[in-house]
C-alpha cells in the first residue's frame, strides 16, 4: 500500500496484482473481469481448470492482463502454487479475494439432514481454504510492505437464514477470521476486510435455485427494490483493494440493497 497523492488517484488499480479464488465462474468471474478491465493484473484461481483457461483466454484476447491456475483452496500445496504463479509472473501480490466457496452445489435442507462428510467438506473449502490462501500470500505481502485481503462472507450471517446451516456457519467464521487476522497482520501493513453479499443473481445462483426460491428472495424487504446482481459488489471490492481504503481493516461490509442493517 502506498500513500495517497494527487499524482496517483486513490482508486487506481492499474498494475495491481490480484488473486481471485473461485475466479472463473459466478460472482468470481465478474470480479476477475472487472478488475482486469480496471487495469489490474489478475490471477484466476478456480478449481475448474477449463473455466480458468476460457476466462483467461477471453481477457487476454481483449488485451487485458490475466493468468490462470487451477486451485483447490483446501490444499496447502495448491494454494502455495497459486501464490507462486502470481510472484513468478509479476513479482508481487497486492490483493487476494477469497471468493471460492461451496454453496450452489449444496442442497437446501434441514440441519438434521446434513451428513458429517458434507459438513466437513464445506468447512474445508469455506474456512480452511481462506486460512490457507492467506497463509500462502502472507510472506510476499509482508516482504513487499503490505497488501489487501478481502474475504467473502454472506448476508446469511446477519439473517440467520435456514436450510444450509453448514454454509451459514462457515460464513460466520469468515467474519471472525477477518477480525482476528486484521489484528495479527496490521503491523505488516496488510489490510483484511470482508464483504457479505445478499442473494445475488449470479449464473451459478440462478442455475441452482428454483423459480419459487428466487421469487421468495426477491420479495424480501429491501431499500432498493430490485434483484441484486454481481456488479453490485464490484465497487466495494475495488475500494477495499485501492489506496482509498488504506486505513480500513477488520471490517465487514454488508451489501444487500438495504435488507439487513447493522
Amino acid at each position: 500500500m502506498t500513500e495517497i497523492s494527487a499524482s496517483k488517484p486513490s482508486f487506481d488499480l492499474t498494475d495491481r496484482v490480484v488473486i481471485v479464488t473461485g475466479g472463473a465462474k459466478g460472482i468470481g468471474k465478474i470480479y476477475s473481469t472487472r478488475l482486469a478491465e480496471a487495469g489490474a493484473r489478475v490471477v484466476i484461481a478456480d478449481i475448474d481448470a477449463e473455466a480458468n483457461r476460457a476466462l483467461a483466454s477471453e481477457l487476454q484476447g481483449r488485451g487485458l492482463e490475466a493468468v490462470e491456475i487451477a486451485t483447490d483452496v483446501s490444499s496447502a500445496d495448491r494454494t502455495r502454487a497459486m501464490a507462486k504463479t502470481a510472484i513468478d509472473r509479476w513479482g508481487r501480490i497486492d490483493g487476494l479475494i477469497n471468493n471460492a466457496s461451496l454453496m450452489s452445489v449444496l442442497a437446501r435442507r434441514a440441519w438434521t439432514e446434513i451428513d458429517v462428510e458434507e459438513w466437513d467438506r464445506v468447512m474445508a473449502v469455506n474456512l480452511r481454504g481462506i486460512f490457507l490462501c492467506c497463509r500462502a500470500v502472507y510472506p510476499q505481502m509482508k516482504q513487499q510492505g503490505g497488501g489487501k485481503i478481502i474475504n467473502i462472507a454472506s448476508s446469511r450471517v446477519w439473517e440467520g437464514t435456514p436450510n444450509r446451516l453448514h454454509y451459514t456457519t462457515s460464513k460466520a467464521g469468515v467474519v471472525g477470521l477477518t477480525r482476528a487476522l486484521a489484528r495479527e497482520v496490521g503491523d505488516d501493513n496488510i489490510a483484511v476486510n470482508a464483504i457479505s453479499p445478499g442473494f445475488t443473481m449470479s449464473e451459478t445462483q440462478v442455475a441452482s435455485s428454483s423459480n419459487q426460491h428466487i421469487a421468495n428472495r426477491a420479495a424480501l424487504n429491501k431499500s432498493f427494490n430490485r434483484p441484486q446482481v454481481p456488479d453490485d459488489l464490484v465497487g466495494c471490492v475495488m475500494f477495499l483493494l485501492s489506496d482509498a481504503s488504506n486505513y480500513v481493516t477488520g471490517q465487514t461490509f454488508n451489501i444487500d440493497g438495504g435488507h439487513m442493517m447493522h
